[in-house]
């Protein structure tokens, strides 16, 4: 844990938060902060900041909390996934907010098992918990937006959410990498949408569907990844790119 996430409903009037979780637990066990401790701390969808330690009890660490006047920037890769099957997106979460993710859009195809949309791992409460795993790891406080789509065809049809900018989409019949597609793009700075497929792939309906909506197909080689491999493996690269103004 390199930050300590506050919620906005943990502050009081006069800036003090009162923890009394795992936070807790951390500041007491792993970094032994005593009174007058200042600690790396931010709010949740908001700024960073830093907590001088007024109190470590047993039952609750409290903190004196001040924050800088803008919260960071918020990642611009939003992915569009396929659902894959529950174990493997419970693993993903806390990455996708480590690793700079802005929005996070789960979709159908026809290669993902309809079960899999009646897990409790799409429930709010269970994400979000893991997303904010990933945003004390990576020291950010900007929670992904997720979003659930059950008719992938409807959606791209009527772009209901924003999806303004470049739109990639990663398939083995790719031809080029995304660092490829990236150089020859002028808009360096929009933000990009990257679509990931079931493990299974795409259906070619489903390619020309995305093409139709001006995705341009991407390649990673020859070998045939995991979902959970090549979200890791593409979202850093495309991270990289980021910070290379490619």
């Amino acid at each position: 844990m390199n930050l300590i996430l506050i919620h906005p409903d943990e502050l009081t009037a006069d800036g003090r938060a009162h923890i009394s979780d795992v936070r807790a637990k951390h500041i007491r066990n792993i970094l032994r902060a005593k009174p007058g401790k200042k600690l790396r701390i931010g709010l949740l969808n908001g700024p960073l900041g830093t907590g001088a330690v007024d109190v470590v009890s047993p039952e609750k660490v409290v903190l004196t909390c001040s924050f800088e006047a803008e919260p960071p920037p918020r990642p611009s890769i939003d992915i569009l996934l396929a659902m894959p099957r529950p174990k493997v997106l419970k693993r993903l979460w806390a990455q996708f907010a480590a690793l700079g993710v802005g929005r996070i859009f789960i979709t159908n195809a026809e290669k993902v098992e309809r079960c899999y949309f009646d897990t409790h791992i799409l429930k709010p409460d269970f994400y979000n918990a893991r997303l904010v795993e990933g945003l004390q790891q990576a020291r950010d406080t900007l929670l992904p937006e997720v979003v659930v789509v059950k008719n992938l065809k409807q959606f791209l049809e009527n772009e209901p959410f924003p999806m303004v900018g470049r739109k990639r989409l990663a398939d083995p019949s790719g031809t080029r990498t995304i660092f490829q597609t990236l150089e020859d793009d002028a808009e360096s700075t929009s933000r990009i949408l990257l679509g990931i497929g079931p493990e299974g792939g795409w259906m070619p309906s489903e390619l020309d569907l995305f093409r139709a909506h001006h995705f341009e197909i991407i390649g990673m080689g020859s070998r045939i990844l995991r979902t959970d491999t090549a979200c890791i493996a593409l979202i850093s690269m495309l991270a990289e790119a980021r910070r290379m103004g490619v």
